[in-house]
């Protein structure tokens, strides 16, 4: 067994905002922005901005508002038209980024509406209760507008390790969960008690155990050395189940982090 840990809460952090991210895309495409697609218009964005804004002759303010979108070649806003698979935008660049933000990643931010966000669409119309038909209209676009889903529950701290990564936009795409630093070996502890529903190697999440607790909730322990638990054994808070490692899509030793409630990914700190 583990120690159970404190609380820990999450640090206050400035608000993203899908149609900052879209632009972000779009200057992107054009060669004129390098940096995150984190929908926050920092010195970078901004030095973007002007640069697309002077290109176009508009008045040069930073910020991105109808005129500089037209030189940029689109509307971000939802709800607009109705987006499908197949379907290329800035709008469609914004749909991936209120997807990503509601739990619902579906890949590179990039404009491009194919498989992963059509099936990221389809996950989150289920999770808002709406037709699960793929097609992002008005509907869509309202439940996207809603609060973000939050952990409504308390869980364990599964290693004492020092956070190494963040919940949100990572580069061009976004970083599900959080990842805790800690020595190969390191013993990891179930956050809560439930029943294992995966125990085995998958994809980029190298070894994985994931874990169901009540009320919708799992937990995704991935890129471990070891696995210690089987398939359907019950687990309590606290109960070692695998070890540190580097397995998988990892350049170091961690622990990649998950909690999704109904499917949707929160930010696992404010689940601790």
């Amino acid at each position: 067994m583990l120690p159970l840990l404190a609380l820990v809460l999450a640090a206050p952090s400035v608000a993203a905002d899908a149609r900052v991210a879209a632009a972000q895309v779009a200057l992107q495409w054009r060669g004129l922005y390098r940096g995150p697609i984190d929908g926050i218009a920092g010195p970078a964005t901004r030095r973007a901005i002007v640069r697309i804004q002077r290109r176009a002759g508009i008045a040069v303010d930073g910020i991105a508002g109808p005129r500089t979108f037209a030189a940029l070649g689109g509307n971000p806003v939802l709800g607009r038209r109705v987006l499908r698979i197949g379907m290329h935008g800035l709008d469609v660049a914004a749909l991936q980024f209120e997807l990503a933000e509601h739990g619902f990643p579906s890949g590179t931010f990039d404009g491009d509406f194919g498989a992963r966000t059509d099936k990221a669409v389809r996950h989150f119309q289920r999770f808002a209760r709406l037709a699960a038909d793929g097609r992002a209209g008005p509907a869509t676009a309202a439940a996207l507008a809603a609060p973000a889903p939050r952990c409504p529950v308390a869980l364990h701290r599964p290693l004492e390790g020092a956070l190494s990564d963040g919940f949100g936009p990572r580069g061009s795409r976004f970083h599900a969960g959080i990842d805790l630093a800690a020595p190969s070996g390191t013993g990891i502890a179930a956050a809560g008690h439930g029943r294992v529903t995966w125990a085995a190697w998958l994809g980029g999440y190298g070894n994985l155990v994931v874990v169901a607790h009540p009320n919708g909730i799992r937990t995704f322990y991935a890129h471990l050395s070891v696995i210690e638990v089987g398939l359907k054994q019950r687990v309590a808070a606290g109960f070692e189940i695998g070890r540190v490692g580097s397995t998988g899509d990892a350049t170091g030793p961690h622990l990649h982090f998950e909690v999704r409630v109904r499917g949707a990914a929160v930010d696992p700190l404010g689940c601790l």
